[in-house]
Parts: structure tokens; sequence; C-alpha cells
């Protein structure tokens, strides 16, 4: 009988595995960005998410299968807290506390993150990461974790739309975000992220829920 799979909200005993999480999600972008290894990768966001802040209109949820961390995934909304001036008096991540990775390296990451940091309008539910662990691949992981994101959109007031940005190469992601029914309302081609990330292209797609 296969254990069946549940949901968490993020916590600190799973920085470390969802760490590791994001590094195999990243590494293949980030390795045109800067050399530093997967597994330091991997240390470098298992610190990173121990310094990010517990900002309004964030969250991230982990799926567990028989207490092990088999995938996860993060959405950011706009809410009246999130505006820039409630923003403005939260802490920042402290980079400095992660030095070790060496200041070049720390910049490039940045940089790379901040290319991420996509701010969603109102009314939206922007997908900003779902990453499911290599060993659970194929086996529904992702469409749960979309299927969850889903069910917190028609329960979220003032919210009526889910969104993520996939990229062209990846058209296994697109197949599935299609089947669950997201449409493609553009598509992006930038210099910049193909010299950065070896990723020209990319689709903005969206699904409406309400």
């Amino acid at each position: 009988m296969t254990t069946p799979i549940t949901f968490e909200p993020m916590q600190p005993i799973y920085h470390q595995q969802v760490g590791r999480l994001l590094a195999y999600l990243l590494h293949g972008k980030f390795r045109h960005l800067t050399s530093i290894a997967s597994d330091e990768l991997a240390l470098f966001f298992e610190l990173w998410l121990e310094q990010v802040p517990d900002l309004p209109g964030n969250r991230r949820m982990i799926a567990l299968q028989g207490g092990e961390i088999v995938g996860t995934i993060a959405i950011k909304w706009l809410t009246q807290s999130s505006s820039s001036a409630s923003i403005k008096r939260q802490k920042s991540p402290s980079w400095q506390s992660i030095h070790r990775f060496g200041r070049w390296n720390l910049f490039k990451i940045r940089i790379g993150l901040s290319l991420f940091d996509y701010k969603p309008q109102a009314g939206e539910c922007y997908i900003a990461d779902v990453v499911v662990h290599p060993d659970y691949r194929g086996q529904g992981v992702g469409k749960l974790l979309l299927r969850w994101a889903e069910q917190f959109v028609q329960q979220e007031p003032g919210v009526d739309r889910l969104s993520l940005y996939v990229s062209g190469k990846n058209l296994r992601a697109r197949k599935l975000y299609e089947q669950l029914g997201f449409n493609v309302r553009s598509h992006e081609n930038s210099l910049v992220w193909h010299w950065l990330f070896n990723e020209k292209e990319w689709s903005y797609m969206w699904k409406r829920l309400k």
C-alpha cells in the first residue's frame, strides 16, 4: 500500500532538505552564472532559507511521504500588508552571514535570484517555484503540489488566478501545466537571461480559478 502524501507549511527543520531541492532545481541554470558546486549551492539555499524574512503574501509548502520530503512549492500574492512600505520594515536576508561562498559568487547568485523575483499583480497568485525530488518524478507529486496551490487560490479572498513562468526548454513541465488548465498569456525572449542562464525563451502562463 502506497503511503499517502501530506502537506505541511515550511518549518526550520526542513531547511536542509528544501535547500537540496532548490539546488536541484536551479543548479542547471546557475552553473552558467557561477562555478559553485551543487552541494555548495544546496548549502547556500539552506542558509538562505534561514535568513529569508517571513513576509505577508508568501507561503512555502512541503510535500511529505513517509516522513521524507518529496517536493515543495512556493507561492506569493499581493496583500494589503505586503505593500512596499510594509516590506521595508521587514528584516532583509543577511548576506554577510553566508560570506563563506565568496563575494563574487554571492554577487552573481544575488543577481540570479533578483531576476527570478517576480512581483505579482492584484488578484494574482504566482508560483515562485515548484520542485519534485528526483527519486519521485513521474509519480504525480508535481500535480498534487499544483492542486494544492489551486485550492489555496480558491479559498483566498481577493485572488482569482494562478500564474507561473516556464522555460521554453522545459516541455515536460509546460505539458503538465496545460493538462491542468494553464494557458500561455505571453512569450518572452531575453538576451540577458540567455547570457546568464542559457535560457532565452520563457512562457508566462496562468489559470483563472474564480
